[in-house]
């Protein structure tokens, strides 16, 4: 199950990685947007143009904020931190609504943290003194 463990960090990072570039890349799209609403048409196409710098702004940092969570539950998934397999959970479930990759990744997600073998790499180890 450690080999389970590692491959969904790595395809969590991924995923996270690309989500990030789709936030870089809408925001770059708001940038351009708010470009013909300063320039020399921007009395006419104002509203559009206005409307859709902040839709694209707005989902850019949502997509920028949602990758980062996911890269930071994959960090904490690779070190074995219980509040990482929690956090993959969450993540998970809501991945499953995100079709098609997102569904793969959330049930793959699900079968390895929920299976005994992987919930037993999270719980923490008792201290022993000597």
């Amino acid at each position: 199950m450690e080999r389970h463990v590692t491959v969904l960090g790595i395809l969590t990072s991924l995923w996270g990685g690309i989500a990030m570039l789709v936030g870089v890349s809408l925001l770059l799209l708001s940038a351009g947007a708010l470009a013909i609403l300063w320039g020399p048409d921007g009395a006419a196409v104002g509203f559009a143009a206005g409307l859709t710098a902040g839709a694209f702004a707005g989902l850019g940092l949502f997509a920028l904020l949602w990758g980062g969570v996911n890269v930071w539950s994959a960090v904490l998934l690779r070190r074995h931190a219980p509040a990482g397999r929690i956090l993959a959970l969450a993540l998970a479930v809501v991945n499953l609504l995100v079709l098609p990759f997102g569904t793969g990744l959330g049930a793959y997600a699900l079968w390895v943290l929920l299976a005994h073998d992987g919930r037993r790499l999270f719980e923490p180890t008792p201290h022993v003194a000597t």
